[in-house]
């Protein structure tokens, strides 16, 4: 196996931790880690696995970092100066972003202008910004390979199809459904961050378990999707797949479903992107078909959960409109993990901005970073009369 050389960002959450596991097992270096403000964990991540530059975004916490490491030859960087000077690293074959939010974005665009293979776990970058990431990859001739479940599971589905236009019928998206499956909006109402944040399956982030609560982060997948696979939004749909089984799905215009079954495990498409295109053993349960329960199917509810509904009217308007509604979405998260507002204001914030926002039609870089940092302001000063609006 090629020893591909690792840089890996968001290094200290649910992802980032994963990946690490996986460079472990195989033997694979790592010459750059960055984090955002958990340098207690970042430290012992350095004395590991012996990374030549460190990035923590917190630049008090950077300078702590900085004293405490001084023993070792690793060079500290800050802020989003030093995150995309990692991107960029000379010594690193693939770089994997595993940073939450928005925050992917820039490094992600410096990566791909370095040439680098980029293994996302950042959908944000995307969603927000797919129409200048997927042209600058196409101009560098960098492969953008997807770590989350449910794009992995196509990305693999789609091996073998030469031609996506005419044999793709459908990109079927499979969601858990979240906590909160089959509960109508009087449960929502009063639903608590605590609540919302024990997903049935997967162990993730914060943000994502909100995000698969309320299904916008299934809104934000469709649009993920049509990037990377370059599909048009009709054909991309949503099913609720309970069991977190069936990863995703590619149906052929000759009727054929293809599908990546697995347990509900991080480390087979984190695995997999780095070492693509060859498969190695992984540490991971083996999925035991004479022990599995029935697989259910469900079209997921839009009228309860309006969130997958109104990204996927951004994603129809285009230009802009995805990045505002993203940003919009990240503020009302963090809004509602410090209880400042309810589960159902979440929407209300997201259908505000979707109203709001005076779309670019064909953004610039520099556009999508503007449109991102407007809408944050907006929706930090005004959330609470958005929310009594409703």
């Amino acid at each position: 196996m090629d020893k591909k050389i690792i840089s890996l960002l968001g290094s200290t959450g649910s992802i980032g931790t994963q990946t690490l596991d996986v460079a472990k097992s195989l033997g694979l270096p790592v010459s750059t880690l960055a984090a955002n403000r958990n340098i207690d964990l970042l430290e012992r991540q350095i004395r590991e696995f012996r990374p030549k530059t460190a990035c923590v975004y917190d630049e008090e916490k950077a300078s702590e970092l900085k004293n405490r490491v001084k023993d070792l030859p690793v060079k500290v960087l800050s802020g989003m100066d030093g995150l995309c000077a990692c991107a960029a690293d000379y010594d690193a074959d693939i770089v994997l972003t595993a940073v939450s939010g928005m925050i992917g974005f820039l490094p992600t665009v410096e990566a791909i202008k370095a040439k680098k293979t980029i293994a996302l776990a950042n959908k944000e970058t995307l969603v927000a910004g797919g129409s200048v990431v997927t042209a600058l990859a196409r101009e560098k001739g960098v492969q953008i390979l997807p770590v989350d479940s449910e794009h992995s599971a196509v990305f693999q589905s789609l091996l073998g199809c030469k031609d996506r236009k005419r044999e793709v019928k459908r990109i079927i998206l499979t969601a858990s459904g979240g906590p909160f499956f089959g509960r109508d909006r009087e449960f929502l109402k009063s639903v608590k961050p605590a609540d919302a944040l024990k997903h049935p399956n997967w162990s993730m982030g914060s943000k994502i378990t909100i995000d698969s609560a309320t299904l916008m982060n299934k809104g934000l997948e469709v649009i993920e999707a049509m990037w990377l696979f370059d599909v048009p939004l009709s054909k991309i749909e949503v099913v609720v797949h309970r069991e977190s089984i069936i990863h995703s799905m590619v149906e052929y215009t000759d009727n054929a479903v293809i599908a990546e079954l697995g347990e509900p495990d991080m480390k087979i498409p984190i695995q997999l992107a780095i070492t693509y295109p060859e498969r190695y053993e992984c540490d991971v349960k083996p999925l035991d078909f004479t022990s599995l329960k029935p697989l259910t199917f469900a079209k997921p509810d839009i009228d309860a959960f309006r969130c997958l509904p109104l990204c996927i009217r951004a994603a129809e308007i285009g230009g802009t409109m995805p990045a505002a509604v993203n940003a919009a979405n990240e503020i009302a998260v963090g809004l509602f993990l410090r209880e400042k507002i309810g589960f159902l204001d979440i929407e209300k914030i997201i259908a505000k901005i979707l109203n709001l926002h005076k779309m670019v039609k064909n953004p610039t870089a520099d556009d999508i970073i503007k449109v991102d940092g407007d809408i944050r302001e907006y929706v930090s000063e005004n959330y609470a009369s958005v929310i009594t609006e409703g």
